[in-house]
């Protein structure tokens, strides 16, 4: 596999919490970083495939969106009395 080198410019505090972030992870800097932009690269061609999806079979109702969030675990906790 090939290898792109680039330079990147981050505002300060960004830099130092992504440095701080692949520290935490004992990971390079520049792997950490392109794990993140394949994270962002993902995330956009998921939104790009539902905005699809959505036109071709109209919104989602209320019942999809509650099983999509139970099966990503993203329903919300009632809080413990």
């Amino acid at each position: 596999m090939g290898v792109d080198k680039i330079s990147i410019s981050l505002d300060a505090e960004l830099g130092a919490a992504v440095r701080h972030a692949a520290q935490r992870d004992d990971m390079a800097l520049s792997a950490w970083l392109a794990e993140a932009a394949g994270a962002k690269l993902r995330a956009e061609a998921l939104r790009a495939f539902l905005d699809a999806w959505k036109r071709e079979h109209g919104p989602f109702t209320a019942e999809e969106m509650r099983r999509a969030r139970a099966e990503l675990g993203l329903l919300e906790q009632t809080p413990a009395p």
